[in-house]
């Protein structure tokens, strides 16, 4: 006998997992959340719900950043991130903080690209850029543009809010609840956990970079994700906290002002095994090294240092849609570096497929497109 019985299990208990069950319970935060499916249960292996790539983000809405799928799901979402903070509970989700995207010699073809498709794009030029951001050198500065429209994202606040309203709806959560085995017996899966054995009808794989591992478990074959560390470091630096957060066109390197200091980022992506990541030092030099070439900083020291995982697939477009060889698996993963940004669109639509039901129209609208999304795209 099962000690628990739901209609749907949430395995991981980050962003993507929590906001899933949230818009399967009819709480989503947007008037397209749709209506309660069923009872979910939320299973995450740590002690605590985000440990992981969650709690580790830069945290920017960026409506330029990724590719067209990745764009829409992201512009879809801006309406849902307003819903969610009118619900008189959570604060504002979205402060506004411009991104300067910056080229040197080599890539302003690349920039004038992005800009081509991207109309919400302003083009600078290099004094109005220095302008934005003194600190830019002349030397390396070639072009730049603007997107006016960025945001700085509440991660915890969302979370919480995701996480609060599911609870309201009954959500259960089983935290330090690692899988161990599971058998489909005709339309339900019996999931063997370290705290219990459970049972659904429908498995969900929110996993994150650990979602390959977990649908082994339950004899789905792999999609060939990929987890990617990424590397933050905080260093002092004569800052304004008026500028905006400043990228090169080439992901070589990021910085914005944080407090008084400076957040860089060497925009690495080292492979890793599924792991509770950590800094390399080489990778903390290499931000330094990046951020000194593009800038007058002279950064020489550091505060503090952290690395997350950004976890792709081969095309580094999310996965979400039943598992075509395993009936009652539905995967959610893959969100590389913009799982924050593009959340409130890909859970209301990660839902409505687990529903069995048509993606929201005002998602569409925005040009997602479900097939794209779905893990069959691999077999």
């Amino acid at each position: 006998m099962a000690d628990v019985t739901a209609d749907f299990v949430v395995i991981g208990g980050g962003m993507a997992g929590v906001s899933v069950a949230a818009n399967l319970l009819g709480a989503g935060g947007a008037a397209w959340s749709g209506d309660a499916a069923g009872s979910v249960l939320l299973l995450e292996a740590e002690p605590a719900l985000a440990h992981h790539t969650t709690g580790r983000s830069a945290a920017k809405f960026l409506e330029t950043y990724g590719a067209a799928p990745i764009r829409a799901l992201t512009r879809a979402s801006r309406a849902m991130y307003d819903a969610a903070s009118a619900d008189g509970e959570t604060p504002p989700l979205l402060t506004p903080g411009p991104e300067l995207l910056v080229a040197d010699a080599g890539t302003v073809a690349d920039l004038d690209a992005r800009v081509a498709e991207v109309p919400s794009l302003q083009r600078l030029s290099v004094d109005e850029a220095r302008g934005v951001c003194p600190a830019l050198s002349e030397s390396y500065l070639a072009s730049a543009a603007l997107e006016a429209d960025a945001a700085d994202i509440d991660v915890l606040g969302l979370h919480q809010h995701y996480l609060r309203a599911a609870r309201r709806r009954g959500l259960e959560v089983r935290s330090g609840a690692r899988v161990r085995s599971a058998e489909r017996t005709g339309d339900a899966w019996r999931v063997e956990t370290s705290e219990g054995v459970v049972e659904a009808g429908v498995v969900i794989d929110a996993a994150g970079a650990w979602a390959d591992r977990v649908a082994a478990v339950f004899g789905a074959a792999p999609v060939g994700l990929t987890p990617l560390r990424r590397t933050i470091a905080v260093v002092p630096a004569g800052v304004d906290r008026g500028w905006p957060i400043v990228a090169d066109m080439a992901e070589t390197f990021y910085f914005r002002p944080e407090g008084d200091a400076l957040l860089i980022s060497p925009a690495d992506e080292t492979p890793s095994d599924p792991v509770d990541a950590k800094p390399d030092d080489l990778d903390v030099a290499l931000a330094i090294e990046r951020v000194n070439a593009a800038t007058t900083f002279g950064i020489r020291s550091i505060r503090t240092a952290w690395a997350g995982l950004r976890t792709f697939a081969p095309d580094r477009l999310p996965v979400a849609g039943y598992d075509p060889a395993v009936p009652g698996f539905f995967w959610l993963a893959g969100q590389g570096g913009y799982g924050i940004q593009m959340a409130p669109a890909l859970a209301a639509t990660a839902a409505a497929l687990v529903r069995g039901e048509p993606v929201p129209g005002e998602i569409r609208a925005e040009g997602v497109d479900p097939d794209a999304l779905a893990p069959a795209r691999f077999s």
